[in-house]
């Protein structure tokens, strides 16, 4: 039996299973349907509808006219036909026309009423009169007069009256008609231009060149604009002083690129004309090149102005990046007309009034953040660019500052045209900015000049500011952020049309921060010959060491060649400690400056610096490559102190008896040995790809490449909407440069302090592992210098068992034996050494034997007496080395010493080795300069000045940590391969056990 709950719960489930297939049996029925509904229509413009339709701006289609109708003139509504009134219009598609009565047959130009007609009709049927006439339709009070009326307009003295345009009212006549012919009409001689009337009795000249240049394309054709409007608008300036005309005027000089031609009456003839002829009138705020009435396009002609102006006036105003009064904008605004001469507006040029590259406010405003280098270019279609700019609009720029009582004041911004010519010189264009003509207006497009015949068609020819920089220069030695007058500098491209759809034309817009950089290049070229005269000292000390350490007192080619490496090397540390205090200070002292005292170099200027840098990676890899070429030529033997423990009997081959002889002494400790110094090459202070990673992790991730963006901020983090600007080299070399020397030098101090102290030391190791072995190295790096590991086992024997292997270390860790110490009763294992020349001539007779097949390579292949004759010669060198270390030589015998301060400064050995050898006490493992290990800070440096080289070239930072790792592998490869040969071939150990 089912209760009451769970009849309900069965009936909800039964409801449920029939809402389900409901719904899917209407998804099966409905979607195919409306998946096949139709979404496409035919394409129709207006033009395409015939004379009896119009295109219905909502269901954009073509739908017949109502009766008695026809379209209109724009071809989206419908009109009454001639004859017609309307009878209700609501704006919408239905409207209602009625004929009207045939003594009225004329419609009023509202199109409402009929009306009777004095005269004919027009086309659309509305009353027409004669020229000089206005039609009236109604009385004064809007009453429908019953028959309209032609009033003509009064011409005579007290009225002066025309009829306007569309003929409905009478305008008092032009100015300039009046004026020149007390009417409203401007008969010969008088000249009829522009629509304005001029005597001819005046001294204006009557003939203009109506010409627009085109200097890009070494064309000029008589532009329709030039044409129409300035002959009158000179002469309205001229004769009677009107503004806009005047304004008008310098307009047309500007879109002929200011060029100035003493020969031809253009437009800039014209106006500098006018200009020289008001010279009676007053200057406009002092200043002599701004004429009253006119605009101020020029700073003068005369050679070496433009020094002046750029160079002699500070602003009045300070900026500064950081404290309470910071001032980190540059305000400029600008005086902004049309083509006509009309004052439009101020406006400021934030917002991007001066950026023809679309972009967002913020990134567009960032232009003029001060301190922040600026560069936007992009590529814009050349049919976009005629629909925006159908006119060009005409700009005066100045920059507004507050002075010190808080009064708001404007500073004109000169502007050099690099399109001007001067008597068809672009001087602009010149190097000396004595020969440069400054100008003042600018535009962005020029779509009007370049018009023939006619003003309403597609311009033949059109002018573009392709490149727009603005400069800011710093002014020297302040400390208050001073700066000189900003310049513009701009360049016009000149693009012929043919195909504005296909079209494209390349812009940009730059801001660019300059200051004088003569002061820091002397102290540079002074750091340079100071540090470089302490080159060549230090350079002719090691070459002087070198020579004690080969033994030789002649100066040859050789000497002269091993000076210019080490020369190399010293100077490439010079370029780099230039090159990176100079990074750094400008690092420094340009992002955490307060008052702005000092500006990042312009690319033009890094050149220097990329130079230095250049020259100090070539000469370190120089000083690289011949420390990398003398550790794998060295001379090196391990020194067996390993005696036989007895005797064993030994079958005699050939005889078939036995004989007793010495046990041989095995070889495995010498390969073990061998092999250990081997993997010890490469071994490094610091952790070269942990070295890479980290630098690159804090370049990238954390952010600090974002300090060498071209800005004043030092935030690590930037937000993607933000503008970015551009890296400079110097500051991605500084932050490169300091992170890798930091992180450097803590792996190198942490390696020092922690990890070789209480985890892993590889060389201390590696000459306990000799005295465990009972095996020395004697290893040459100089003819005549070198370095000794004692590892003779104070136990006497170190081919034994484990049992007497731990027996013999717990009587050392229980001073229960003598000490390792070549000197007995201390310590001392390692060893500088000088030795004799007559040591090195014994030892080079024996080890000539030793290689004379060229290593163990060839003993495969030899004959079986070679092989015993190069086995003879091991073990001749064997116990020559090791008689020579127990004194048993009296005539090449060695005295022990310390080496005096002033020697382990400079380097060298001031004691030559003439009758005996010298040993001297080197507590500090001085053999690891012939291994990576030794020389941790030319490695360092390599990779650093390599890191930066590729980074400066590519500007890409993961690429050069890259092939930094990369070079380093290759050189390791190189390195060990190479030094394994060399090995073999100077011990007699196989190389084929080593590993």
């Amino acid at each position: 039996m089912v209760t009451g709950g769970g009849g309900a719960r069965l009936a909800m489930a039964a409801w449920s299973v029939l809402f389900s297939a409901a719904v899917n049996v209407f998804l099966l029925l409905v979607l195919p349907r409306v998946s096949h509904a139709q979404t496409f229509f035919p394409f129709l413009q207006p033009e395409s509808c015939g004379q009896n339709q119009y295109f219905d701006i909502s269901a954009l289609s073509c739908v017949p006219c109502g009766a008695n109708q026809r379209r209109d003139a724009r071809g989206t509504s419908c009109m009454c036909l001639p004859g017609f009134q309307m009878i209700s219009n609501n704006g919408g598609p239905d409207f209602i026309c009625k004929k009207c009565p045939e003594n009225m047959k004329g419609v009023t130009e509202d199109g409402w009423n009929c009306i009777s007609c004095p005269g004919g009709l027009t086309a659309e049927g509305k009353c027409h009169c004669p020229t000089g006439h206005i039609l009236v339709e109604r009385a004064v009070n809007g009453t429908l007069l019953s028959q309209a009326t032609c009033k003509l307009c009064d011409e005579n003295e007290n009225s002066f009256t025309v009829a306007n345009a569309l003929g409905n009212r009478c305008n008092r006549c032009e100015p300039t008609f009046i004026n020149t012919s007390r009417s409203c009409t401007c008969s010969a001689p008088n000249i009829l231009t522009g629509g304005l009337c001029f005597s001819s009795t005046g001294n204006f000249p009557s003939r203009v060149i109506s010409s627009a240049r085109y200097g890009d394309l070494g064309m000029s054709f008589t532009s329709e604009w030039f044409v129409k409007y300035l002959q009158s608008s000179a002469a309205a300036c001229g004769v009677y002083a009107n503004l806009t005309s005047c304004q008008a005027l310098g307009n047309m000089c500007v879109m002929n690129m200011n060029s100035y031609d003493s020969t031809t009456f253009d437009a800039c003839q014209l106006f500098q004309f006018i200009f020289e002829n008001t010279a009676g009138l007053r200057t406009v705020h002092s200043v002599s090149f701004w004429r009253q009435n006119l605009p101020w396009l020029f700073y003068g002609d005369q050679l070496g102005l433009a020094p002046q102006v750029l160079s002699t006036t500070p602003l009045p105003t300070n900026f500064s990046f950081k404290g309470e009064n910071q001032n980190r904008k540059l305000k400029f605004v600008a005086a902004s007309y049309d083509v006509r001469g009309n004052f439009l507006k101020w406006q400021t040029l934030e917002g991007g009034i001066l950026q023809l590259c679309p972009d967002t406010e913020t990134r567009l405003n960032a232009a003029y953040s001060f301190g922040t280098t600026y560069q936007q270019s992009c590529e814009i279609p050349l049919s976009k660019i005629l629909t925006d700019f159908p006119s060009p609009i005409f700009y005066d720029v100045y920059l507004e500052y507050t002075d010190e009582n808080q009064h708001q004041y404007i500073w004109a911004v000169p502007v050099l045209n690099l399109n001007l010519q001067y008597n068809k010189i672009f001087v602009n264009q010149d190097s000396s900015s004595s020969k440069w003509l400054l100008t003042r207006r600018i535009f962005l497009v020029d779509a009007l000049s370049g018009r023939e015949n006619d003003l309403g068609s597609q311009p033949r020819l059109i002018r573009i500011a392709t490149q727009i920089s603005l400069s800011i220069h710093l002014v020297p030695n302040t400390k208050n952020g001073n700066i000189y007058p900003p310049l513009i500098t701009i360049a016009y491209s000149d693009i012929d049309i043919t195909d504005p759809s296909s079209q494209s034309v390349k812009v940009s817009f730059s801001v660019k921060y300059e200051m004088d950089q003569g002061e820091a290049q002397v102290q540079t070229d002074i750091a340079l010959g100071v540090l470089g005269g302490l080159a060549v000292l230090s350079s002719l000390l090691k070459t002087a060491s070198w020579k004690r350490r080969i033994g030789s007192p002649m100066i040859d080619l050789q000497t002269v060649m091993k000076f210019l490496v080490y020369y190399a090397g010293d100077l490439a540390n010079v370029f780099f400690i230039i090159t990176m205090g100079t990074g750094l200070y400008w690092l420094i002292f340009f992002k955490a400056q307060k008052s702005i005292s000092v500006l990042l170099p312009v690319p033009a200027q890094e050149e220097r610096l990329v130079t230095y840098v250049g020259c100090a990676f070539a000469l370190k890899a120089l000083q690289f490559l011949h420390k990398l070429i003398s550790q794998i030529t060295i001379d090196i033997f391990f020194i067996d102190w390993e005696r036989p423990k007895g005797k064993v009997l030994k079958a005699v081959e050939g005889e078939g008896g036995v004989r007793s002889a010495t046990v041989p002494v095995s070889i495995w400790r010498t390969y073990f040995v061998a092999n250990e110094w081997n993997e010890i090459q490469t071994v490094r202070k610091i952790n070269p790809l942990f070295q890479i990673l980290t630098v690159l992790f804090f370049l990238e991730v954390v952010g600090f490449k974002n300090l060498a963006l071209m800005d004043s901020s030092s935030s690590l983090s930037r937000s993607p909407a933000s503008y970015i600007a551009p890296y400079s080299r110097i500051l991605r070399y500084a932050v490169s440069t300091a992170l890798w020397l930091v992180i450097g030098i803590i792996q190198i101090m942490f390696f020092a302090v922690f990890y070789e102290r209480f985890i892993e030391d590889k060389i201390r190791q590696f000459v306990d592992l000799c005295c465990m072995s009972n095996i020395s190295v004697f290893l040459l790096s100089h003819r005549c210098f070198g370095y000794y590991i004692h590892g003779r086992s104070v136990h006497g024997h170190a081919d034994t068992n484990m049992e007497e292997m731990n027996m013999n270390l717990k009587r050392e860790a229980e001073n229960l034996c003598s000490q390792r110490g070549l000197v007995p009763n201390t310590d001392g294992q390692t060893f500088q050494i000088a030795i004799s020349s007559q040591m090195r001539q014994h030892y080079d007779r024996i080890h000539d034997t030793l290689t004379r097949k060229n290593g163990p390579a060839r003993l495969l292949s030899s004959s079986a007496s070679t092989f015993e004759q190069s086995i003879k010669a091991y073990h001749t060198m064997n116990k020559f080395l090791g008689s020579f270390i127990d004194h048993v030589h009296k005539e090449m015998d060695y005295f022990i010493k310390d080496k005096l301060l002033l020697e382990r400064i400079l380097g060298m050995e001031f004691m030559e080795p003439m009758e005996k050898s010298i040993f001297y006490n080197d507590e500090g493992y001085s053999f690891s300069s012939v291994l990576y290990y030794g020389n941790e800070a030319t490695l360092l440096i390599f990779d650093l000045l390599f890191f930066c080289v590729v980074d400066l070239a590519c500007q890409n930072f993961v690429l050069a940590a890259f092939l930094t790792y990369l070079q380093q592998e290759i050189f390791r490869f190189i390195r060990n391969t190479v030094g394994q040969k060399n090995l073999a071939s100077k011990t007699l150990v196989d190389q084929r056990f080593l590993i």
